[in-house]
């Protein structure tokens, strides 16, 4: 088999190798090289200790000395350069307690967490493959090398990294590796909260979001994401539903672009509604408020998972109005763009669409010929150049101060009454038209 690898990473591979060291490309980038993919980065490794690494090329970053890494700077371009090494005993589920360097590629390979991550590849000795990747990539298969148990209790991430590459890749999980990950699920809990968010985030912006229902299956969403799994077992009796709300947020997710907002925004837009739910005399159910509830229950998962300011503002926004039915006519439109945002109007109208295909047939004609009457009008909105926003509205502050009023919150009370006329009668949004209403106010 031979690959193309970047003329970098062969130069790092040539001057260790004619110095005396062993050297390899190794890890994601040689399973994504297989399959056709473009990897992200290209990692050696390498019998060379960090200090023979340092002393072979001119400039270096001591990325992670204690761990054996070094990063080789080749025309701006960083390559980790990692020596062969063997964990010591992993005592808080997530790192070892101490790194041995050694001079087997063997050892090296058998602590990595997958075989279709345990692979080498040198671009005269050809593949090396001691745990059958190869194999498990043409059945399409997630494996862990070696005990499952053993790799697991290791490092707890890696059972949300399996189903995270089962995801990305469109693999199935193998049984016992799958038991693994059922019976250890609960040491995620030694897992910090951003390298959950990493992998979550990755999951949801795959090819196969929907994996998120082996998380579920195997107990791992139980571990960060509670809330999910009430979702799983809430039905929805309603004849504008056909699944659990659980199900619902799958196929919603699967109908949407793989944004990192909408992904999410979908994941969570409905995450309220096993605790909004209520039954009526006729056993019909109702999930009134449940965009107002979903709002705050989103906030606060979010931030558990240490999201940043502006993707929870996102998010949270489009949650509260995802539910938001704005009439097909101008007025309306200007009015839900005002409510909702000139940024995130898009986006909301994307997550209506996903919402509405993940829903039953029911009323599915009215509500596609609603929206796309409301996606007409929007695009005549941005055309003509109507205001929404005090962005765009012709008065500004300063405009009021010459025209004789005092700063204060009386300025924004008269801005807003103006945007709200100009919602109104768009024509009007012209300085010296509002500023001659203002007189006659």
């Amino acid at each position: 088999m031979k690959l193309t690898i970047p003329s970098n990473a062969e130069k790092i591979l040539h001057i260790l190798e004619e110095n005396g060291y062993e050297a390899y490309v190794v890890g994601g980038c040689v399973r994504d090289s297989i399959l056709g993919r473009a990897p992200d980065d290209w990692d050696i490794t390498t019998s060379a200790s960090p200090e023979q690494v340092k002393e072979l090329f001119h400039r270096t970053v001591d990325t992670g000395l204690q761990h054996g890494t070094v990063t080789v700077l080749m025309d701006k371009e960083g390559y980790e350069v990692t020596t062969y090494r063997v964990d010591g005993d992993y005592e808080d589920g997530r790192h070892p307690k101490q790194v041995m360097f050694t001079s087997s590629l063997e050892e090296d390979l058998k602590r990595r967490d997958f075989t279709i991550n345990a692979m080498a590849y040198h671009p005269v000795r050809g593949l090396v493959d001691l745990f059958h990747g190869m194999e498990d990539m043409q059945a399409k298969i997630i494996r862990c090398v070696g005990d499952p148990m053993e790799r697991f209790h290791e490092d707890a991430l890696r059972i949300l990294r399996a189903v995270r590459f089962s995801a990305q890749l469109g693999f199935t999980i193998e049984k016992e590796t799958k038991n693994g990950i059922r019976a250890l699920a609960p040491n995620l809990k030694c897992v910090s909260a951003e390298r959950i968010q990493t992998e979550l985030v990755k999951l949801l912006a795959s090819p196969h979001p929907d994996y998120l229902r082996v998380a579920y299956e195997t107990g791992i969403t139980k571990e960060f994401l509670p809330e999910f799994d009430r979702c799983m077992e809430t039905e929805q009796n309603t004849p504008h539903h056909c699944y659990t709300v659980g199900e619902h947020i799958l196929h919603s997710m699967m109908l949407i672009r793989p944004d990192k907002v909408l992904r999410l925004t979908m994941l969570l837009h409905d995450i309220a509604k096993p605790v909004m739910r209520k039954t009526d005399e006729s056993g019909r159910d109702h999930f009134k408020m449940h965009a107002t509830e979903g709002e705050k229950m989103a906030k606060t998962i979010l931030r558990r998972l240490k999201f940043d300011n502006d993707t929870i503002s996102k998010v949270t926004r489009l949650i509260r109005y995802h539910d938001d039915r704005p009439m097909p006519e101008m007025r309306s439109v200007r009015h839900a763009v005002n409510r909702i945002g000139e940024e995130l109007f898009p986006l909301y109208l994307e997550v209506q669409k996903a919402d509405m295909l993940a829903q039953s047939e029911y009323r599915r004609e009215e509500k596609a010929a609603r929206l796309q009457g409301v996606t007409e009008c929007y695009h005549r909105v941005l055309e003509q150049k109507q205001c929404v926003s005090l962005k765009t509205l012709a008065v500004t502050g300063r405009d009021l101060i010459s025209a004789g009023y005092k700063p204060g919150p009386e300025l924004g009370e008269i801005l807003k009454e103006m945007l709200d006329h100009v919602l109104e009668y768009p024509q009007d949004n012209d300085r010296e038209k509002l500023l001659a209403l203002l007189k006659e106010r």
